[in-house]
């Protein structure tokens, strides 16, 4: 149970009055939300979406567990746990919000993006029936261009014409008062309220804020609206009819008949600022004024920005300025009185910042109500003017808002401006200089560099909390992650100090900086510099103090000694490997080091707090799990070694530059060197709109991973080429393509590397030598080739080993990748034969030991070269799709590969049948010519190749070398009497081959949000095929059940465990009669996998193939995802999973059972995994019931899978 920092007591203010102070919570704005809504609903129907899953998952732990944020009974102001129910997508969600409320339950709903739009329909009817609705949004960015998951203002946006009414807040003490605004005012004046914070910048910032007691929000609940609500439900009872078909006879008068209660509620939402206000001795109001009370200039904007633009006027304003903001909250309805109101009298020019960009209108939507407003209420004298910022979570930090207040002093200020930015393009950007520190004196800025997936954002989360509950600190934290899954870099931000913390932008200048993996460094990341002079920086590495004037750069030797920085190192992997046996716990490590270095409180405080902290969140990985991390806090704090830094190092100089990249494909050289590498080096920020311009419909090169080389695994595979028996199935089961077969010729071996290591006998049935080429700076560590690899542990052919060790092996893998051609007679579709091929997915941002990406790369070597992928957004499409790495490549030779693209997440089959039907058409209509062409061609070589063209057109293999020979021949035909069709074919002829259409997902999209379409396309009977990557969970957003989840199994929205089996997606598919059906699992069995893939993209119709994936999600307990190709195993043998394959095309035996009796302890194989055994943990006695329910749910499904193969025998 958590410990406050405050009781609840009253406080005493000047003149007398008297305000609760309420307890004292570290929390972020999803929780605040959460906390807030929690006492006001009855039902919440939720899907989960980035980044607003979290209100509704803690929700749902909430009421599961009826242990609320104060670990007190989960109960509403009704005394109630709340109902959560999930549903298959936002539109469903919203379906379940209106009938709920429609029955008479206050009902809510948590979204954002396109979440929110997808909710627009049903928002229209809930407003056009007036029910007290309340809608708590993360704004976010809507996808155009690209996707981009995090914060702006295009969603909210889309939704002003609903009917709604829409409140924003600034931060999160600002979601938990205005919160409960939203809902009181809902329920009395019967408009539904959006109520809505920046995306990530507040629904993920973490601060200590005073949290509401249900007490006093039911004091100001008006019961009589409640009673009167339920009175109006749809109820049998007193049945009515809700929703009817109007002509245009009535709609328009009946339509505004609701004006009077939009008229009414701006009262009613100021009614209960007030009473919060009284409540709290806070001063809300539809509009507040900030600033000077005589400024001559005002910026107007809503959301995150206010704070910022409040720290910029207090530093103005103290130098002799006048400068004030006016804060948006209520937006909808909009009140011009309201607004005027708070403009001082004395302004002259106002700056309206909208965090949306609205194409071809005369400007954003913020903007047009103020120049409105003002218009509309006769107030004329003062310049307005617009501008964008935000756009996507883009930082907006005190420079930006110093450069609003520049461009408003000038005479002619410039009108549709951005900030953020530099626009070279179209010049719509403000110039912005360096700025000075703007936050509060005393504040302490911490700033930590760590690895996606190594715990550092989980273990400063706690850091910050521990700080905040036990201090009397004021704090502040933010993660920011680039677009990796597992294995990305994340940089978290923490403040803290004895003043409130309003900086809403990222630390640039820190007085503590850690990097937790040493890979940063030496990549040139300017780590380092982010340290203030006099600061301290701690890094984590297995170099001796000796070591580092070799390892570190010169300009990283050259700050740290010219800056009088602090230098502290630790050996965080090695204690967590070697010393406490899970290196897991390495981010507890060094946790430890920074309360022993911070000297925050008392370091035996520091300590308890965090074995408290750390039982709290690994309990559910069982005892052995929480007393390693208490052992690593332990040893963390006494591990560290500070580094006298030598006098030598002031003139270490700089780190020359590195040289750009080169290749043979000039657009990807071209692309790497302007937008990939700075990026990568995390200096996104600087580049410039025309960095864009030739890409501005958001087209990439593929092929730009293969620069990256993050060389961010700590141990990597050695070949032992003596002990290599050739079976390349360490290359088959590797996710990043990071080891590989090669069959050198003479003349490429003579050409290769000295280092270059063979196998003791050449390629079998050639005279080729064998090399098992690796590359250390691309692998993830995951060591799955390892595990694969079937030779005696005494003989081993591959082990892992330090990254060091192995670098001269890239020389050798780049010079193999580039420069040793691909042996056609030794590809096969064998699992030999099949790595012979190259992979056109390579270094992906996917976890290390993903098993997605291990079954896509294998796609790609069979049909990469003529494949088109639509991809459902999800884990596939980050890793396969996160801009500006471009994973999916062309093959080095032909220049062809994967043409690769992303909709939406709910549209996916559909559009990747749009692509089928597009290039279909287009296809069709060139046959023709061909078929024309044939009629008058009389050579005999010529009917030849048209008639093996024609011959082919349904076989993928053999009609690509046909349609290379008919177009070789049309280019070099010289005849007139074909040169009009020739002209016609050859002017498209990239549609003429047969094409390979994939349609990738993962089980959220198959199983859920995407399934009637799946279902549709799957009907159609149309010549595609689906690929799903089942995880059973939604791995994208955090781990939410979907219903791909098992019985038993806990993900979020099934805190208790799931009660009902996992739907049966295969048999659905196969009931048509005429889809190609399969499941498959590569770690049980990689010949059935290869299988499948042939025989489904063959077959003449749609095809459904469903890979068992294991996940990070899954908690596998003993070794986690280096054991995820063994766990596919032992889930066959337990009778867990189930291959087989169903072929229509076959006269008999279409169902063939790959999977065998199964054998396997089923109990056992679960409980291996977190996702099961935490069930047991919190729940003994329904694990055992919900446990012996799905075994017997798996007994059943193979028996009938029995009796299916011989019903199609």
């Amino acid at each position: 149970m958590p410990i406050f920092c405050c009781q609840k007591i009253k406080t005493i203010y000047s003149g007398g009055k008297i305000f609760m102070a309420r307890r004292k919570v570290s929390m972020d704005g999803n929780t605040a939300a959460a906390h807030v809504s929690y006492a006001f609903t009855e039902v919440a129907a939720i899907y989960p979406i980035t980044p607003s899953s979290p209100m509704a998952e803690v929700t749902d732990t909430w009421s599961a567990t009826n242990k609320n944020i104060f670990g007190e009974p989960a109960v509403n102001i009704f005394g109630e746990r709340v109902k959560v129910m999930e549903m298959q997508s936002e539109a469903g969600a919203a379906g379940a919000v209106h009938g709920s409320l429609a029955a008479g339950a206050l009902t809510t709903t948590y979204t954002a993006s396109q979440g929110l739009l997808l909710m627009i329909p049903n928002m229209y009817k809930i407003a056009g029936e007036l029910l007290p609705c309340v809608i708590h949004v993360s704004a976010r960015c809507v996808a155009s261009h690209a996707l981009n998951i995090f914060g702006d203002h295009s969603d909210v946006y889309a939704c002003r014409q609903t009917g709604f009414a829409m409140l924003a807040e600034t931060n999160p003490q600002e979601v938990m008062d205005l919160g409960a605004v939203a809902h009181l005012a809902a329920i009395e004046g019967r408009v539904p309220v959006l109520n809505f914070f920046d995306g990530f910048r507040t629904s993920h910032e973490i601060q200590k804020i005073e949290a509401w007691d249900y007490e006093d929000l039911k004091d100001m609940v008006d019961m009589d609206a409640v009673d009167a609500f339920r009175k109006r439900s749809i109820n049998p009872e007193h049945p009515v009819l809700r929703g009817s078909a109007e002509n245009g006879d009535i709609f328009f008068q009946h339509r505004e008949a609701c004006n009077p209660y939009y008229d009414r509620f701006p009262a009613i939402v100021e009614k209960y600022m007030d009473k919060v206000n009284e409540k709290l001795g806070t001063d809300y109001k539809p509009f507040n004024y900030y600033g000077a009370p005589d400024a001559d200039r005002v910026i107007i904007a809503m959301g995150s920005i206010c704070d910022v633009a409040e720290e910029v006027i207090d530093y103005m304003n103290a130098a002799g300025e006048k400068v004030g903001l006016i804060k948006v909250r209520l937006y909808r309805p909009f009140v011009a009185k309201n607004l005027i109101a708070a403009i001082p009298e004395t302004v002259k020019k106002i700056a309206v910042l909208d965090r949306t960009k609205e194409p071809g209108a005369l400007g954003e939507p913020l903007y047009l109500d103020v120049v409105t407003a003002l218009a509309s209420e006769g107030v004329s004298g003062i310049k307005i003017v617009g501008g964008r910022y935000g756009l996507g979570s883009k930082d907006t930090p005190p420079a930006s808002v110093f450069a609003v207040y520049d461009n408003l002093a000038k005479d002619e200020p410039k009108n549709g401006f951005t900030i953020g930015i530099v626009d070279d393009v179209t010049g719509h950007s403000l110039e912005e200089k360096p700025a000075p520190d703007t936050a509060p004196k005393g504040t302490i800025a911490c700033k930590f560099w760590g690895l996606g997936g190594d715990g550092t954002v989980g273990a400063n989360k706690n850091s910050i909390k521990i700080i905040g509950d036990h201090t009397d600190k004021y704090i502040q934290a933010y993660f920011q992650y680039d677009s990796k899954k597992t294995g990305g870099i994340t940089i978290s931000h923490l403040r803290f100090g004895d003043k409130p913390i309003k900086s809403p932008y990222y630390i640039n200048k820190a007085d503590f900086v850690a990097c937790h993996n040493p890979s940063y460094i030496l990549k040139g990341y300017k780590i380092v510099n982010d340290v203030k002079p006099g600061g301290t920086f701690l890094m984590d590495c297995q170099w001796t103090p000796e070591d580092l004037d070799k390892h570190l750069p010169a300009s990283v030797k050259s700050y740290i000694a010219n800056n009088d920085i602090s230098f502290y190192i630790i050996n965080a992997t090695a204690i967590a490997k070697n010393e406490v046996g899970n290196p897991k716990v390495k981010n507890t490590i060094l946790q430890s080091a920074f309360f022993a270095l911070a000297k925050i409180m008392p370091l035996d405080e520091a300590i308890g707090y965090m074995k408290y902290m750390a039982t709290k969140s690994y309990s559910k990985f069982g005892d052995e799990v929480v007393a390693q991390n208490h052992k690593a806090i332990d040893m963390g704090a006494g591990a560290l070694v500070r580094i006298d830094v030598p006098a030598a190092w002031k003139n270490a100089g700089e780190t020359p530059a590195e040289a750009p990249a080169q290749g043979d494909r000039p657009e990807l050289v071209k692309f790497v060197n302007t937008i990939v590498t700075p990026v990568g080096k995390m200096d996104g920020d600087s580049l410039p709109v025309s960095a864009f311009e030739d890409m501005a419909d958001g087209t990439f090169p593929q092929g730009a991973a293969a620069y990256e080389k993050r060389g961010v695994a700590v141990m990597v595979p050695v070949w032992h080429a003596e002990n290599c028996i050739q079976c390349n199935q360490c290359a088959f089961v590797c996710p990043h393509a990071t080891i590989r077969p090669f069959a050198l010729n003479a003349e490429e071996a003579e050409k290769a590397p000295a280092q270059t290591k063979y196998a003791a006998r050449p390629v079998a049935k050639t005279d080729y030598k064998f090399t098992m080429a690796i590359s250390p700076l691309d692998c993830m560590g995951c060591t799955l080739c390892v595990k694969a690899c079937p030779t005696k542990p005494e003989k081993r052919a591959i082990e892992m080993v330090a990254q060091d060790t192995q670098l001269d092996q890239q020389e050798v893998f780049d010079y193999a990748v580039a420069h040793v051609s691909e042996k056609p007679e030794l590809v096969s579709t064998t699992v030999k034969g099949s790595q012979f091929k190259q992979p056109l997915l390579e270094f992906s941002g996917s976890c290390a030991g993903c098993a997605e990406t291990s079954y896509a790369r294998i796609i790609t070597q069979l049909f990469g070269e003529r494949m088109y992928i639509s991809n459902a957004t999800g884990c596939s499409s980050i890793w396969g799709g996160s801009a500006p790495s471009t994973p999916y490549t062309v093959n080095r030779e032909s220049g062809k590969g994967p043409a690769w693209a992303n909709s939406l997440f709910e549209d996916n089959a559909e559009h990747g049948l749009g692509l089928a039907l597009g290039q279909k058409t287009i296809r069709e209509k060139l046959v023709g010519y061909v078929k024309e062409l044939d009629a008058i061609v009389t050579d005999e070589a010529k009917k030849a190749v048209i008639a093996e063209y024609l011959n082919t057109l349904e076989d993928g293999e053999k009609n690509t070398a046909a349609t290379k020979a008919l177009v070789d021949m049309l280019e070099s035909c010289k005849c007139d009497a074909c040169a009009d069709l020739k002209a016609k074919i050859l002017a498209e002829k990239d549609y003429l081959s047969k094409k390979s259409v994939w349609i990738f997902g993962g089980d959220g999209w198959a199983y859920d949000i995407g399934f009637g379409g799946l279902d549709h396309v799957l009907a159609s009977g149309e010549d595609v095929n689906v690929m799903v990557f089942d995880t059973e969970v939604y791995s994208n957003t955090g781990g939410q059940a979907s219903k791909a989840s098992n019985i038993g199994q806990v993900a979020q929205f099934a805190a208790a465990g799931k009660a009902i089996g996992k739907k049966n997606l295969a048999e659905i598919a196969m009931s048509y009669g005429y889809v190609y059906v399969a499941q498959i699992a590569m770690g049980a069995d990689m010949n059935q996998t290869l299988k499948a893939m042939k025989e489904a993209e063959a077959y003449h119709g749609p095809s459904l193939i469903i890979g068992y994936a294991p996940c990070e999600m899954h908690g596998i307990k003993k070794g986690g995802m280096q054991n995820c190709q063994l766990e596919m195993k032992k889930a066959v043998e337990a009778g867990y999973w189930n291959m087989f394959r169903y072929n229509p095309e076959l006269e008999s035996n279409k169902l063939v059972i790959d999977s065998k009796e199964p054998t396997g302890d089923y109990k056992a194989f679960i409980t291996n995994e977190a996702r099961y055994a935490r069930l047991a943990q919190s729940f003994p006695e329904r694990s055992a019931q919900l446990f012996a329910k799905a075994e017997a749910a798996a007994k059943a499904r193979y028996e009938r899978l029995l009796k299916m193969g011989k019903l199609y025998e």
